[in-house]
């Protein structure tokens, strides 16, 4: 069937029906992480977010090339960063490489990522990989008079561009309001005007990554990768164009003036964002105390976590609210999307237990349409799992002979389970359940052959020989030996 997709579009602040502008093919942004530190709870929410938007755009039959950066050069998040580059200054302090630097960080960034059962984009593309496309973008924006060199470095000219175009329509600021909240940073004195964004930077002395350039030996300014590698990539108009709110201003502003200064127009159709999370009601910040990386999480590290959760628990808890409203982290939300998740995958078991009968009481297909109709609005995976936990009910009461299934139904209900809960929302078994679930299953098996050994001891040999033969007709293989007993579980 054909599924009408509505996303929200942030430019225009509405949904929007989703027409691909090269149907059935889809081109898709979003803005990667910056790799000089550990990957950290605000990473798993876009990853996430757009992990879902990939995987459902998939499945109703768009071919997606689905592209997302690595930061790993020359990046100062907005020209107030003051001296050197994040990546430089960690190298420093370690005695490395910065490269070495950004690959370390590259594959804890890709090790969490599959913990989250996050897919791989198509295109990975390295900041450092794209000087030269970013050279030309630069030397593109001067050449229609909305740049200009000062002392070595390439600044946007922000109140020329807006006298022709509008600056603050993605973040829906004027120029005056920039103006006003631009604070006197380092190199300010350079620009011709406060609001004017770094496009190329004349590297310092000390600064240890820099490229030659028509204008100084340097490194591009934070916005203009984005904009140099998504055309490069996906043309010079595509679908989609995805981050965290926080991007909206100045990153994503900057870049529609890039691509508007350089060939005239904006290149992307739908700029979509997902929304912040917070920490027991509070914004997460490393100067907050509350900054917890995905690992400390994963391991129950962090003092003010009470537990470990598992990654699915992770992925489970992000998509219980919808991308567009924050997301409020505390063990009690956790421990209870720890439950809600258990719950689900016990009705994916409970499905194998289910007996069909010649006649359905329940409806399968009204339920399937209704989690289309919530992805298809924007994206409402909230009530998705909200229909996923009335199929659980379902399945709870034909287990408990209140309800019947006729073979079709069941396999209806049983395809819905699959779709929408691996293939769309992206969950799956936690291995490390199934690795405790193991360790206790050996556990039991030993404190049997305990029993067994205590039984032998007595010359009880009528209850030594039926835990013999019981575990061996399950597939054991029962091993007596002087030092006692050994087994093995016959696959």
């Amino acid at each position: 069937m054909e599924q009408q997709l509505t996303i929200y579009n942030t430019l225009d602040r509405k949904k929007e029906l989703f027409v691909p502008l090269h149907a059935p093919h889809v081109g898709m942004y979003v803005c990667g992480p910056t790799v000089y530190g550990d990957p950290h709870l605000g990473h798993a929410r876009p990853a996430i977010t757009f992990d879902l938007l990939f995987r459902y755009l998939t499945h109703i039959g768009y071919k997606v090339r689905y592209v997302r950066n690595i930061t790993d050069v020359g990046h100062l998040e907005h020209d107030a960063d003051d001296g050197e580059d994040k990546i430089a200054k960690k190298a420093r302090l370690e005695q490395l490489e910065p490269m070495e630097v950004a690959q370390y960080y590259i594959n804890r960034y890709h090790k969490a990522m599959e913990a989250l059962n996050v897919l791989s984009p198509s295109i990975e593309p390295h900041a450092s990989g794209h000087i030269i496309e970013q050279i030309e973008l630069v030397k593109e924006i001067m050449k229609n008079g909305y740049a200009y060199e000062s002392e070595g470095s390439v600044y946007f000219d922000v109140a020329k561009y807006n006298k022709d175009h509008q600056y603050g329509k993605l973040s829906g600021r004027n120029l005056d309001d920039v103006l006003n909240t631009t604070r006197e940073l380092d190199g300010q004195s350079e620009k011709h005007n406060p609001a004017d964004f770094a496009l190329w930077k004349c590297a310092q002395p000390e600064h240890i990554m820099r490229w030659p350039s028509p204008w100084s030996d340097g490194f591009p300014g934070w916005h203009a990768e984005c904009t140099a590698m998504g055309r490069k990539y996906l043309g010079e108009h595509f679908d989609i164009h995805g981050g965290g709110m926080d991007l909206v201003f100045p990153h994503h502003e900057c870049e529609i003036a890039q691509s508007v200064a350089s060939q005239g127009d904006d290149m992307v159709h739908y700029w979509m964002h997902n929304n912040m999370l917070t920490i027991n009601g509070q914004k997460m910040g490393k100067s907050y105390g509350n900054f917890i990386t995905l690992e400390e999480l994963f391991n129950g590290t962090h003092p003010l976590l009470e537990q470990a959760y598992s990654p699915m628990t992770i992925r489970f808890f992000t998509l219980q609210a919808h991308y567009r409203s924050t997301v409020d982290f505390s063990n009690e939300a956790l421990q209870a999307a720890e439950k809600g998740l258990s719950r689900l995958m016990d009705a994916v078991h409970g499905l194998e237990k289910i007996v069909p009968a010649t006649t359905s009481t329940i409806d399968v297909k009204t339920l399937r349409a209704k989690c289309y109709e919530a992805m298809n609005d924007d994206l409402n995976s909230p009530i998705v799992i909200a229909h996923l936990f009335d199929g659980a009910k379902m399945v709870n009461n034909i287990l408990a002979g209140n309800d019947s299934i006729t073979a079709d139904d069941l396999k209806e209900l049983e395809d819905m389970f699959h779709t929408f809960c691996f293939d769309i929302l992206g969950l799956k078994e936690d291995n490390t359940s199934n690795e405790e679930r193991e360790a206790a299953f050996g556990k039991v098996v030993d404190m049997l052959l305990e029993e067994r050994m205590k039984a032998k001891a007595n010359k009880d040999w009528a209850t030594s020989d039926k835990i013999r033969n019981e575990l061996t007709a399950l597939g054991f293989e029962i091993k007596d030996g002087k030092e006692g007993c050994e087994w093995k579980l016959n696959k």
